[in-house]
C-alpha cells in the first residue's frame, strides 16, 4: 500500500498487479474478481482505507495486518527482501496460513473517524506546543512571542475539544464519556478516547479492550529463563499517553493511591507502577461502558 499505487498479488501462479490508489481503479479491479474473496491488507497510514472500504462495501472479507505483524513475520521465515512486490507476496503466504486466528475487517460505526481524527489532530497540537516550549525556554529574548504563540496554540486545542464533545453528543455517546470521567484521574479527552475505542468493536471481555488498546503485556519464559515483560503497544499510542497522564494524577487520589504504592512495593519502577494503574483505569471504564453503569470508587477499587 502506497499514497499513489497499490500492488496486489492474487495468487502464486499469477502476476503482480499495480494500480493507482484511487477510487475509480480500484472499483475496476473489485469488479474483475470472481465471488466475494479474501484480502490481506497492510496497514499504511490511511492509504489502505479507501480499498478495505470499497471492497467490505462488495462483499469481500478484508484482514488488515499491521506492519510489525508483518515485518516479524518476514523475518520469521527468513526473508532478506523488502520490496513492494515481496511484501505482496508475504501477505499472500500470511494469509493462506493464518487466516483462521485472524479477524476480519469490519467498518467503524458512524462519527467513529471524525472523533478519531480531532483527537489525533489534537495529540500533534499537544506535542508541538510541548516541542516549542522545550526548544525556546533557552531564550528569553524570545519569551514575549513564544508565550504568544503557545497561547494561540492554547486557543486552538481547546476549540478542538469542543468538537470533539460536540461529536460525542451528535453520536449519543456523551453519557458513555461521562461515565468513563466519573474515575479519578480521567479527564474529558480520555474519556472521550476510552469511548471512542470502545465502540469500535465488540470486545468479548476487559482483556481484549486492553489488548486493542495495546496495554496487555507480552511474556517470554522458556524453561527457567523469565525475560522482562513489555506492553505489546499495538494500538493507539496517543491513548496509552492519555491513561498514562491520568494514572499520573489518580494516584495521589485516596483512592488509587494504595493501588499505587503496593506496585511500587513489588518492586515496580514508577513507570512501570503508573502503567499498572493506567491499565487498571481502563478496564474499569470498559466494566462502566459494558454495562452501562456508574462509577462507585470503593466498588472498583476492591474489584
Amino acid at each position: 500500500m502506497a499514497k499513489a499505487e497499490l500492488v496486489i498479488r492474487q495468487s502464486w501462479s499469477s502476476d503482480v498487479v499495480k494500480l493507482s490508489n484511487e477510487r475509480k481503479a480500484i472499483d475496476r479491479y473489485l469488479k474483475t474478481l470472481a465471488g466475494p474473496v479474501c484480502l490481506a491488507v497492510e496497514a499504511t497510514n490511511v492509504f489502505h482505507v479507501l480499498l478495505v472500504e470499497r471492497a467490505h462495501a462488495l462483499g469481500h472479507s478484508i484482514y488488515v495486518i499491521d506492519g510489525l505483524r508483518l515485518k516479524r513475520y518476514r523475518e520469521s521465515i527468513g526473508g532478506r527482501a523488502k520490496t513492494d512486490a515481496s511484501d505482496a507476496a508475504l501477505l499472500l503466504r500470511y494469509l493462506t496460513h493464518e487466516k483462521s486466528d485472524l479477524r476480519a475487517w469490519t467498518p467503524p460505526p458512524a462519527g467513529y473517524a471524525t472523533v478519531q481524527r480531532l483527537l489525533r489532530r489534537r495529540a500533534v497540537l499537544v506535542q508541538a506546543q510541548t516541542t516549542l516550549r522545550q526548544s525556546l525556554q533557552c531564550l528569553p529574548e524570545l519569551k514575549t512571542s513564544t508565550r504568544a504563540m503557545l497561547a494561540k496554540m492554547a486557543h486552538l486545542q481547546h476549540l478542538i475539544d469542543q468538537r470533539v464533545q460536540k461529536a460525542l453528543l451528535h453520536q449519543g455517546w456523551n453519557a458513555d464519556a461521562r461515565r468513563c470521567e466519573g474515575i479519578e484521574g480521567i479527564g474529558p479527552v480520555t474519556a472521550a478516547a476510552l469511548t471512542l475505542i470502545f465502540h469500535r468493536g465488540a470486545f468479548k471481555s476487559a482483556d481484549a479492550y486492553i489488548a486493542f488498546i495495546g496495554m496487555d503485556v507480552r511474556v517470554r519464559e522458556s524453561g527457567t529463563f523469565s525475560g522482562r515483560r513489555k506492553l505489546t503497544k499495538k494500538g493507539d499510542p496517543e491513548l496509552r499517553r492519555l491513561l498514562y497522564m491520568a494514572a499520573m494524577t489518580a494516584c495521589r487520589s485516596s483512592t488509587w493511591k494504595p493501588f499505587y504504592e503496593r506496585a511500587m512495593a513489588r518492586g515496580l519502577t514508577r513507570i512501570q507502577a503508573l502503567v499498572a494503574l493506567g491499565r487498571k483505569l481502563a478496564r474499569i471504564a470498559f466494566a462502566l461502558l459494558k454495562n452501562q453503569s456508574n462509577y462507585r470508587a470503593k466498588a472498583h477499587q476492591m474489584a
